[in-house]
């Protein structure tokens, strides 16, 4: 299928509704306005095909991207750079890229360097990344001692840490009390200590978040030990 072809039909599927929702997300214009679950069965014609893929991406059109992110077949680190150096808000940079650097041999060595980065979507792709990971792949996988310094850099940067930084830190908690059942008594005496974050989004009126409150709801809900099948919708 052709990048026209593609465009004309996701264009088909936006919904004006859709639209202001991302626009108020932080999206910018050129913007269709289509929900991920009618982009499945397009891309279930398309499967994987990373030139299809770095098109869409390229066009700046937010639906375009984040399809583009459902299709992707990446192959190196330098391919998920310049899709992260193009991810201009956290939509694209933590539910595009780092999902699909979940799926990939290398994910926890670039999330590690854009975690180190200093740059607040670098930042916070590379711990969404690891909160993607953690929820899908077997607890083996990780090294205990590492997701344990880890905890200990949240709580003692989470409170300074830029915006977007700070929610995926916040997340990060949360889902390594979850998914990852060995440090489970650790992520909850860390998120005890963190306690609310506040979230300061231009003029607007203090949000806050709370990881423990999270936590705790998912316990209730029977979930310790979630994995989920897939990665990518």
């Amino acid at each position: 299928m052709e990048l026209e072809t593609v465009m004309q039909e996701l264009e088909s599927l936006g919904k004006e509704r859709i639209k202001k929702t991302y626009l108020r997300n932080g999206a910018k214009e050129p913007v269709f306005g289509v929900a991920t679950g009618e982009m499945k069965p397009l891309a279930r014609k398309i499967k994987k095909n990373q030139l299809l893929a770095d098109e869409l991406y390229a066009t700046g059109n937010y639906d375009a991207m984040y399809f583009a992110g459902i299709i992707s077949d990446f192959s190196t680190e330098e391919e998920f750079e310049r899709w992260l150096d193009g991810a201009y808000f956290y939509m694209l940079s933590d539910y595009v890229v780092a999902v699909s650097l979940a799926e990939a041999d290398f994910a926890q060595e670039l999330a590690d360097k854009w975690i180190a980065s200093n740059e607040d979507l670098r930042m916070s792709a590379g711990w969404s990344c690891y909160c993607w990971l953690l929820g899908n792949r077997k607890d083996e996988e990780f090294s205990q001692d590492k997701l344990s310094a880890m905890l200990d850099q949240v709580e003692r940067n989470i409170h300074d840490a830029p915006l977007r930084t700070k929610i995926a830190m916040n997340n990060f908690i949360y889902t390594v009390a979850i998914s990852y059942v060995p440090l489970h008594e650790k992520a909850v005496e860390t998120a005890s200590a963190v306690g609310a974050i506040e979230i300061k989004k231009d003029e607007k009126k203090s949000s806050f978040l709370n990881a423990s409150e999270s936590i705790q709801k998912e316990l209730d809900r029977g979930r310790l030990g979630f994995k989920r099948k897939y990665v990518r919708c």
